[in-house]
């Protein structure tokens, strides 16, 4: 990693329904700035999503914030960020926040948020990178997650090593520690 890495969120534009999602986004974002690591996410000032990248920024980070031009009125833009990369796909989001990214801490979401993170898993899988991956399971968010891959790996879906791809910490600082020993 770079003396400065870059720290790439997926999460929910939803801050959900429990109030320690909301809370765990915006510790992470201090966090994050606190350890002088930039954040790059999906840009979007909704839920967890927007929570992360503005208290990443209230505390002096810095963070980047990538937007397909179709959710630009959508999910509006989190204001004052570093950088703001544009992009014509959903598809190119996640390739431009992947390329720019050292590692990953997944928050709770929904399909998207699922949607990057297996994609980011089988690619590590795959051999196509080594970035480590750490689900935040706040208040066991990401518990039936976990039964799930260890169902796919007793019917023979995958390696039991598929375990070494990602990482699960309970708390925003022991996602960042996760990332940053990895």
């Amino acid at each position: 990693m770079s003396t400065k890495p870059t720290i790439c969120v997926y999460c929910g534009s939803s801050p959900g329904t429990n109030p320690a999602y909301l809370a765990a986004a915006e510790t992470l974002g201090k966090a994050l700035a606190g350890r002088e690591c930039r954040l790059i996410y999906g840009a979007g000032d909704l839920g967890l999503m927007g929570a992360t990248a503005r208290s990443a920024l209230a505390h002096g980070g810095e963070v980047i914030g990538v937007i397909p031009d179709v959710l630009m009125n959508i999910e509006g833009l989190t204001q004052n960020l570093t950088t703001l990369i544009r992009t014509e796909t959903m598809h190119e989001r996640k390739k431009v926040m992947f390329a720019n990214a050292d590692a990953f801490i997944v928050l709770p979401g929904g399909p998207g948020t699922l949607d990057e993170t297996i994609e980011t898993l089988t690619w590590h899988q795959l051999g196509m990178h080594k970035k480590p991956l750490t689900l935040l399971n706040v208040e066991g968010y990401w518990d039936k997650l976990l039964v799930l891959f260890d169902h796919f790996v007793d019917q023979g879906f995958m390696k039991p090593g598929f375990k070494d791809y990602y990482n699960v910490a309970q708390t925003p600082h022991a996602a960042i520690e996760s990332c940053l020993s990895s």
